[in-house]
């Protein structure tokens, strides 16, 4: 028995098992990945002299609020492509914005504006470049709104008297009870 040889069984088992343990750890290596996109003085890019806050990412966009215009408004930009995308008639001078969020094909977005002190809830269509407004600025606080992915639905959370609810609605801005 001491000069046995072992068993093709056994010496599978010894090669096999750390060779499937790394290839298992190895084809993990490159989840998360990191995108790098680099600074841009001339404010085009995602990154720039300015504070990019509230990023949110769904698909190839990227929605954040950053100041580099002297106030703080909402920009996109396309991942893929590596640009911003203009929003024309959605940021305002007299408004802040705030926690954008995008529909996974782009065309929507929800974000929150404070104006004169009370916010309100936005959407803005890509499709008809209009802003309009979903729940208006009242003295209830609203925050974190969020955009389905099919674009179909909305949440976000509201004071009432102290208590934050959290509250779905339609694109149209209907509450949905079910």
């Amino acid at each position: 028995m001491c000069g046995a040889k072992p068993s093709p069984i056994n010496v599978k088992r010894i090669f096999v098992l750390p060779v499937l343990m790394v290839l298992t750890i190895t084809g993990c290596s490159n989840y998360p990945r990191t995108l790098n996109f680099p600074f841009d003085n001339g404010g085009r890019g995602l990154n720039s002299r300015n504070s990019e806050l509230n990023p949110y990412i769904a698909g190839n966009f990227i929605t954040f609020t950053s100041d580099r215009n002297g106030s703080q408004d909402i920009y996109l930009f396309d991942a893929r492509n590596r640009r911003l995308i203009d929003l024309p008639n959605l940021n305002a001078f007299d408004e802040i914005a705030t926690n954008p969020t995008i529909s996974e094909d782009g065309r929507y977005l929800v974000f929150m504006v404070v104006k004169q002190g009370q916010s309100g809830l936005y959407l803005y269509d890509r499709t008809t470049q209009q802003k309009r407004v979903l729940i208006p600025q009242n003295n209830k606080e609203i925050r974190n709104p969020m955009i389905s992915s099919n674009g179909e639905k909305i949440v976000f959370e509201t004071a009432n008297n102290g208590q934050w609810d959290i509250v779905v609605t339609d694109i149209r801005g209907n509450p949905i009870n079910n």
